[in-house]
Order: C-alpha cells, then sequence, then structure tokens
C-alpha cells in the first residue's frame, strides 16, 4: 500500500509510490484457479492411501541440521550445496540451535517414529504431503521450494512391502491419468557387498581418471556409486564398462530382489532393470526404484524412493528394516498438463443475485440454510460501498462463476416468501428449463434441484 507523505510546502496529503513486494525466486504462490489441481490431486492421494491403510504423519519443516546430515550422508549434493541452513537466535545462555529447512522427508519421519517409540506395537504405514526446500537454479518441475507427498513403510523386512509400495504409485497414475511413465529399479545390497563393489568400482575408475570430469574426481574415493548416475555423455563408456552391484549380491540380496520382481510381474507391472540407478542419498539398500517419464526433459523423475534398513538404527532408534518413495508434486501436475488430462475445476451450485441490498438480511439466511444442507453457493457482493450493482452484471458474473443456477432475490419473489431459481446451464439442443419460485420457509424442499 502506498506510503503516506505530507507534503510541507502544501500542507496536503500526496502518496509516494512504493516499490513493490514479489515472493523469493524458485518459491511460487499457488493461486486460484491453479489451486484446485492441487486440492484435486491432494484428495486423490488421501482416498488411495486410506484403501492401502496408510496414515497421514506432519512433521516440522524445520529441524536440527544434524538429522539431515546424519540422514543423508555428508557427502551428498543436498547436505553440501543445497540445504537452507542457519543458526537459530541464543537464548539467555548463549546457546544457539543450528537448523535446517527441511530438504525432503524421510528423515523426519524417522526422526518423528524414533522420537516417539510409534513401532512399539509393530510396523507402521505412513504418508506425509508438505513443502521441502533446497537451494538450486530454479527450472521447470525444479524449484527451491517445492512439495513432496511421500508413503513410508516401517517395520517391514519383506520385498512384498517394496512391491506394495509400488503398486500403490502406479495406482495412483491410473486414478490420475497418467500413461506416460516407465519404472527403473535396481538393487543396492547390503553395506558389505557395496563395500566389495566399492573397492572394484574405484579401481576401475582410476584407470581411466583422464576421462573423469570434476565431479567425478571429487567422489571417486567419498561417493563412488554416485558416479554411476553421471548425465556427462563424455563418461558414458567408462560407466557401462564399470563393475555391476548386481554380480556383487549374494543369496539373500538376490532372493529379495527376485521376490520383488515376481510380485510386480504377477500383477502386470512392467518395469526395466536399470544397473546405473543408484538414488541420491547415501542410506537406500537392496530395493531402489524410479518411475521415469520422458515427456518433463531432464525432469523426468516423477516418483522415486527404496529401502533405509539401517537408517532407524542410525537415528539412535532402535534397529528396524524400513522402505519408501516421494514424488514430486509439481512434475506429477505437469505431467498432468502435458498428456492434456482434464482436471475438474470446483465451481458453485448456486449464485445469489441481488438486486436490492435491503435483502441482505434475507439471503444470508437463506443462504446459510443451503449451505449447511450440502448446496454450493457463491453470494454476489458489491464491489463498492454504493450497492449491489446492476442485475446485466450480476448475472454475468454468475454465468462465469460456472454455477447450474441462478437465485434470484427480488423485491416482487421475497414479497411471496420465495426465491426464483433459473437454470444457467443445459444442453443446448433441449428446451430451456423454466425459472421456477421456490418457499423460503422449506429450504429442503428444493435443495435436491440445486446440487450438482
Amino acid at each position: 500500500m502506498p506510503e503516506k507523505v505530507t507534503a510541507e510546502r502544501t500542507g496536503k496529503s500526496v502518496f509516494q509510490k512504493v516499490e513493490k513486494l514479489v515472493a523469493v525466486k524458485g518459491m511460487n504462490d499457488i493461486l486460484p484457479p491453479d489451486s484446485a489441481r492441487w486440492e484435486w490431486l491432494e484428495d486423490k492421494v488421501r482416498t488411495l492411501m486410506g484403501r492401502y491403510a496408510y496414515r497421514n504423519i506432519r512433521t516440522p519443516i524445520l529441524e536440527h541440521t544434524q538429522l539431515f546430515v546424519r540422514g543423508i550422508g555428508e557427502v551428498t549434493d543436498i547436505v553440501e550445496k543445497e540445504m537452507y541452513s542457519f543458526e537459530d537466535r541464543s537464548d539467555k545462555h548463549g546457546d544457539h540451535d543450528h537448523l535446517t529447512m527441511r530438504p525432503e522427508n524421510t528423515a523426519s519421519v524417522v526422526r518423528a517414529v524414533t522420537e516417539h517409540n510409534l513401532l512399539y506395537d509393530g510396523g507402521k504405514r505412513l504418508y506425509y504431503m508438505g513443502p521441502m526446500f533446497r537451494r538450486e537454479r530454479p527450472q521447470r518441475g525444479r524449484y527451491r521450494q517445492f512439495h513432496q507427498i511421500g508413503a513410508e513403510a516401517l517395520g517391514f523386512a519383506g520385498p512384498e512391502v517394496d512391491a506394495e509400495l509400488i503398486l500403490l504409485a502406479a495406482a495412483l497414475w491410473k486414478e490420475l491419468g497418467l500413461t506416460d511413465w516407465r519404472l527403473e529399479i535396481n538393487s543396492l545390497g547390503q553395506p558389505e557387498e557395496r563395500a566389495q563393489h566399492r573397492a572394484q568400482l574405484i579401481a576401475h575408475l582410476e584407470l581411466h581418471a583422464d576421462t573423469l570430469d570434476e565431479e567425478a574426481k571429487r567422489r571417486l574415493h567419498s561417493n563412488p556409486l554416485r558416479i554411476l548416475d553421471t548425465k556427462n555423455p563424455a563418461m558414458k563408456a567408462v560407466v557401462e564398462s564399470a563393475p555391476r552391484l548386481i554380480d556383487f549380491l549374494g543369496a539373500e540380496s538376490l532372493a529379495h530382489f527376485e521376490g520383488l520382481k515376481a510380485i510386480l510381474d504377477a500383477n502386470s507391472i512392467p518395469w526395466t532393470l536399470n544397473h546405473r540407478l543408484v538414488r541420491g542419498l547415501d542410506y537406500y539398500n537392496l530395493t531402489v526404484f524410479e518411475f521415469v517419464t520422458d515427456r518433463l526433459g531432464a525432469q523426468g523423475t516423477i516418483c522415486a524412493g527404496g529401502r533405509y534398513d539401517y537408517l532407524i538404527e542410525q537415528m539412535g532408534g532402535k534397529a528396524a528394516p524400513a522402505v519408501g518413495w516421494a514424488l514430486g508434486v509439481e512434475r506429477v501436475l505437469e505431467l498432468i498438463k502435458e498428456q492434456g488430462n482434464s482436471v475438474p475445476n470446483p465451481e458453485p451450485d448456486a449464485y445469489a443475485v441481488i438486486p436490492e441490498a435491503s435483502a441482505l438480511p434475507v439471503v444470508l439466511q437463506t443462504l446459510q440454510a443451503l449451505r449447511a444442507a450440502g448446496v454450493s453457493v457463491q453470494m454476489h457482493a458489491g464491489a463498492t460501498a454504493e450497492g449491489m450493482g446492476s442485475m446485466k452484471s450480476q448475472f454475468k458474473r454468475a454465468d462465469g462463476s460456472g454455477a447450474r443456477f441462478a437465485l434470484i432475490f427480488g423485491a416482487a419473489e421475497l414479497l411471496q416468501g420465495c426465491v426464483a431459481v433459473k437454470p444457467l446451464r443445459g444442453e443446448k439442443t433441449a428446451a430451456p428449463q423454466a425459472q421456477t419460485l421456490q418457499p423460503l420457509d422449506n429450504v429442503a424442499a428444493w435443495v435436491e434441484m440445486l446440487r450438482s
């Protein structure tokens, strides 16, 4: 709002223009009507999670920085370069916390499960929705504040739960009408198996040191597995000829992976084995997977996850297996748009047309009764203090609202104790429906007519 400044010479009030404030780059407002698409997706997710017996968990946006350093891994891109971290204000003793805005939510879920001992009576199936934060260059499908929906199954060791989570994601794609996706899977085995592979991988990469880019050289001895996920085409041959982790897996790890594949095959879920799929977080073991699309360019992963059997113990809890996934809400909505899928736009059942402001007490009483009975009603409101506006302008707004009916609270109708109900929609080839008068003292008698 402009700041009021007093002019010294004239004694009159003038307004000095103030610079407009805008949102932080990469942190976007979600406005109507686009917000309706988000609500539609969230409703689909809640319904589906209920069918699979997953229950909602909500964790804080701010956590202690050490949670993510310990959980995600010190040599990951997220911890090294992308976290929003800061020192909180000191308390009266001069102590202060080092806090981070959550860059992902699995670590927070595990912290909550451990802190509150949720696994005391057996495994838990949980899901979450909410914003995450990473400081990276904003681009299509990638923002500094982005939103994830995730599902986590904690306390279950078998491949059937890995499969259940993948089936849950595939069922969601069906609910959303998404078809242009593929599932890639891999197994990272257990830590001792990875250690054997790691030694062989480092030796192989050292033989081709002149081909490695600077990022790969930096990771060579700290996190060589991540080099396999490089997008640098100059390193493609070196990566493809590298030792394969699956060749180092023992009988139990292979049996777990075969169990997963058998369930996917039985449910007609197509999958591809991707030996280069390692995921970017340190806590994974055994199963890892990604749902990928080619419609979104470089940001093609729409959902990803895997098993993290050692993270709970790493967070100070009693050792327990776990597996989960997270999807990017912005990317999924973008894919829905790319495929041309329509998303319902919420529209009111009725629009209240009010010729005179004197009718407002009766109007509001009637609208409240309709809303209590489950009818969605948008009330016309005057844009200025001078009145309700012309009937023509009100009907224009009624039509633009998408409502199926207009409720006309005219003086003649009110004298009869009625409201005029005028249909606004219908097939163009059909005869127009007639306007009717409905009693104000018995809303229940005509409420069904208004419900969409």
